[in-house]
């Protein structure tokens, strides 16, 4: 089992592969957090605030139903079957900055009692304000890189189409983390996007650095979105619209019928 909440130093990378070769990389940190610990992490930070205004802060309205996180975490593994798996729940996310927030991915590593890594939550937000969450099962504990694979369900960019499937690949959170995911179409790899980063204890002190560091994450996340749609977008990269089956409500959810292993990658 994780030793609980963390903060990681680290970066972003993305490569596509095709029509047109394009990459970009930025720096950026993740706080990872315990669900239950939120609270306590609030009352005794001058830095980071659950459910109040804060420098760095988490609230329910940004994740899930927008009502208790861990509830609705609970309620999406006991829908898939991984009840067992809310025994200790860390959120790896990016926090509000001075109440603005904008979270491409949040990932959840769920554990059971045995400490053993049982589910992964990916929560994919877009920029219409929408959010979907891929319920997986990890099998043989999640010890090394856990290995996931999700059918597409969920409209993110206009320059990758809806045909695909995810292959996660994810270190899970210890002394480092990484998630790893590769987008792709009936021709193979399309797109691949990594998150690395290296942890340091959750204090004020390194919630201080983060804030040297990175004052303007959140507004440096919105404009490189767009910015790379627009180099996308000269390069010719095809454009593919929302239909009107895929604007729908705000939050959904995907449920327990996926593949999961658990491996060491060769």
């Amino acid at each position: 089992m994780s030793s609980g909440s963390g903060i990681y130093f680290g970066e972003v990378v993305h490569q596509r592969m095709r029509p047109r070769k394009h990459r970009l990389r930025y720096k950026v940190f993740s706080l990872l957090l315990d669900l239950d610990d939120l609270e306590p992490i609030s009352e005794r930070s001058s830095m980071f605030g659950f459910n109040r205004p804060a420098f760095f802060s988490v609230h329910d309205a940004d994740h899930g139903d927008g009502q208790d996180i861990r509830r609705w975490v609970e309620r999406q593994l006991m829908a898939s079957g991984l009840g067992e798996s809310s025994h200790q729940i860390l959120m790896l996310t990016y926090p509000r900055i001075l109440g603005d927030v904008f979270n491409p991915l949040t990932v959840f590593f769920c554990y059971k009692p045995d400490g053993n890594l049982g589910a992964v939550i990916h929560e994919v937000h877009n920029t219409f304000k929408e959010r979907h969450a891929y319920t997986l099962p990890v099998t043989a504990g999640g010890k090394e890189i856990v290995r996931q694979r999700s059918r597409k369900e969920f409209y993110v960019s206009p320059f990758i189409p809806m045909d695909c499937t995810y292959d996660f690949r994810i270190q899970p959170p210890g002394n480092v983390v990484r998630v790893v995911i590769r987008e792709e179409d009936r021709e193979g790899l399309l797109l691949a996007a990594a998150f690395s980063g290296d942890r340091r204890p959750l204090t004020d002190v390194n919630l201080l650095k983060a804030a040297f560091k990175y004052p303007l994450m959140t507004l440096k996340v919105v404009i490189g979105i767009h910015w790379e749609a627009i180099r996308l977008f000269l390069k010719g990269a095809p454009y593919f619209p929302r239909s009107s089956a895929e604007k729908s409500s705000k939050t959904r959810s995907t449920g327990p019928h996926r593949e999961a292993i658990s491996q060491i990658p060769k």
